[in-house]
Parts: structure tokens; sequence; C-alpha cells
């Protein structure tokens, strides 16, 4: 099969694309990794594109995004800053088009409380779950949730700050670890069973990928440095799970309100069924990330999908 190329008419209507990538969070190395590869697939296939290091040289990003110029943006920016709304606003306020979801559902998709706020209060399955605030009395919590639980940063991506807890001491320093990161923590039951995400495309969920790993649950190392985490197309689930699951992703993406593109992670619990985790709204784009796997599985290239994505921004 030959490279996916746009025509001339197509690039023109594009106009210069600025990637932008990089940033100060916490997951730069990784956003640096996804820009170079979605500024390579998009020159491949005939874009006029060109990558922004948002404040790597700690330079004001403004000033960086104000100097270039581009008629719209790729964004491939993970974490605070790049995927919370905060430059989705500047680029609303700059009347630069972009690609993904906007400001508000950028903002509710980097906060985890919230976004089970909305799942819950729409009638979609997540975990049980609480915010402790200094005061909380633990007793009530472990009372309410049982163990063992997961304590996780409410905002923070790539799991960076989260430990499963089986005893009330654990618990308490678990708590105090997060809040390192963080100012609001997320405490929630913690679900036996298999976790799955499912890449979102245009709304449209694309084929569903189980994932398994030997870590206690699938944390940063998992994610970005153990080779030993597996990515399975053959998921076990029965058609009609398989058909709920995509359904359920597609919705919970829909009442966050994210557009174009993302990732839903999801756990299938014994006795609950289906519970939603988190939403991704800008997920990893690097030769090992999984939106990329599950669009080559549905006979997309990686060429193909970055346009597919820009597209979304016309």
């Amino acid at each position: 099969m030959g490279m996916y190329k746009v025509t001339e008419q197509e690039r023109d209507q594009f106009g210069r694309v600025a990637v932008l990538f990089g940033g100060s969070s916490a997951e730069r190395s990784v956003s640096l990794k996804s820009g170079a590869e979605v500024l390579r697939g998009l020159q491949a296939a005939n874009v006029n594109a060109f990558g922004i290091d948002l404040s790597g040289n700690a330079a004001d990003p403004l000033q960086q995004l104000q100097q270039a110029s581009f008629d719209r943006a790729f964004l491939i920016l993970h974490g605070r800053g790049g995927e919370d709304g905060t430059i989705q606003g500047v680029l609303e306020i700059m009347d630069k088009p972009y690609t993904g979801s906007g400001v508000m559902a950028s903002a509710l998709g980097m906060d985890k409380v919230k976004c089970k706020q909305i799942w819950a209060a729409a009638g979609l399955p997540t975990p049980a779950y609480a915010v402790p605030s200094d005061t909380a009395d633990l007793d009530q919590l472990v009372a309410k949730l049982g163990f063992p639980m997961i304590v996780k940063p409410a905002h923070e991506g790539s799991s960076i700050g989260m430990s499963k807890v089986d005893t009330a001491s654990e618990l308490a320093q678990a708590i105090t670890e997060a809040k390192q990161f963080d100012r609001a923590v997320l405490v929630e039951s913690w679900i036996n069973g298999p976790e799955f995400t499912i890449a979102i495309l245009d709304g449209e969920a694309l084929p569903v990928i189980r994932l398994e790993t030997p870590h206690e649950f699938y944390d940063f190392d998992a994610k970005y440095q153990a080779n030993d985490t597996q990515y399975h197309f053959d998921h076990g689930l029965s058609p009609g799970q398989e058909t709920e699951l995509m359904n359920l992703a597609e919705q919970a993406f829909e009442m966050v309100g994210c557009s174009g593109w993302g990732r839903v992670d999801v756990m299938l619990d014994e006795q609950r069924g289906f519970q939603l985790l988190e939403v991704n709204t800008l997920p990893g784009m690097t030769d090992h990330s999984l939106v990329p796997m599950a669009a080559k599985e549905a006979g997309k290239s990686f060429e193909e999908l970055v346009v597919t994505i820009l597209r979304g921004s016309l």
C-alpha cells in the first residue's frame, strides 16, 4: 500500500500547521517523542507542518505562539498546561483552529474527580470513590470503599503518584504521597479484573485493546519503560461485551464534551461489569502508543491517522 498523502487542494486548506509539543509538565519527555512522530507523519503525508517546542528553552510560550506564523495547530502536549484546556484557551483567543477537545472537555478530562462526577451523574458506571479532605475520617472512607483501594493524584497523567493500599496505615501514607503531586487526591475502590483501552477517532471507537502488565497496575514504568506490558486485540470479550464496551467508551467521551480523538480507559469488574476509569484527551502518539496501534488494527496507517486528526480542526 502506497504512502498516505493529502491532495494539493487539502494541503492548501490546512495551510501552515504548527505541531505543538514539549511543554514543561511532568510528561515533557513523552510529548517530545509524540511530537516528533506526529511531525514526521504529517510531513510524510504532504502536509506543510513544522514543530514548536513550547517553553522548552525557557521562552515565554505566548511569545513563541505570537511570533510563529501558522494557520492551525496540531496539539500533542501531554499533562498540565497542554492537556488541561489552557493552551486551548490561548488558541481560542488567537482565533487559531486546533485539533482535539476544546477548553471545557480538556479541563474536565484532566480532572479525574470532575470527570467521574459527570459520568456518575449521567448514570454511567465508574468505581466508587472519595476525595478525602485534610481532616477526612479515614475510618469512614474505609467503611465506604473497603480494601483494597487505589489512591491517585486527581490531575497528574501517566499514573504518577498512584498506589494500591490494603491497610489503614498504607492509606494514610499513600494520601500523603499523592498530595506531593496534587492538592486534590482521589481514592477509588480497587477493581479486580482486566483493563481495556478504547481509542476514539472522530467520536467513534477503534478496536478494543486489553492491557496486561505484571505490575500491580498500569503504572508509569509499565507505560513507558517496561517491555513486559502486553497489548492484546484478542481481548477475550464476547461480541456482545465488545459492542457494549465500545458504546460505553463513545458515550463517556461525548458526555465529557470531548471531540475529535482521545482514549477511554475502562476496567471489567466481576460483579459490577464495565467501570470507567478516565478519559485521555491528548494520548501519546509515540511508536508504541495505543492510539496508533488501534488505528493500525483498523487498517489506518500512522500518516492517515494524523491527517484524520488534523481534519478535525477544519
